[in-house]
This record gives structure tokens, C-alpha cells and sequence, in this order.
């Protein structure tokens, strides 16, 4: 049992190099939540803008198609 205890601390222990310090870990928080902040502030101006100009796209009048009606004038050839 004392070995597999060695084996995997001598297993993990190279997986630490993978985890940055925490100063760096800091860096990459503050410049997130910067852009998340500016991501922000431009849908908030953004987002009424694209839904006012949907909201008037769906309110322009559709034209309905006017079904054919059988000829009443001329006579019909069928």
C-alpha cells in the first residue's frame, strides 16, 4: 500500500506545473471582467436599437395575395 501512495504523488506532482500561480490567475479575472463590463455597456445600448428595428419590421403591412376569381367578362375557356 505504501508504494501506490508514492506512485501517485510521484504521479501528480508534475500536474502542478499545469496550475498557473495565483498572481497570474488575477490577471486573467480582472482582464475577464473588463470585457464582460464593456461587453455590457454595448448591448445595453445596442439591444433596444435591434429591437426597436425588428418591432417595425414585423409592423410594415403584409400584402395578401388576392385569389383569382373566374372570368366574368370575357367568357372563359376551359
Amino acid at each position: 500500500m505504501f508504494p501506490l501512495i508514492f506512485a501517485v504523488a510521484f504521479t501528480a506532482a508534475p500536474l502542478t506545473l499545469y496550475i498557473p500561480p495565483i498572481r497570474s490567475l488575477n490577471l486573467f479575472v480582472e482582464m475577464t471582467e473588463f470585457f464582460l463590463r464593456d461587453a455590457v455597456c454595448c448591448a445595453v445600448r445596442i439591444c433596444p436599437r435591434i429591437f426597436r428595428a425588428v418591432s417595425r419590421l414585423l409592423s410594415l403591412p403584409v400584402p395578401v395575395p388576392v385569389p383569382p376569381t373566374r372570368c366574368t367578362i370575357l367568357p372563359c375557356v376551359m
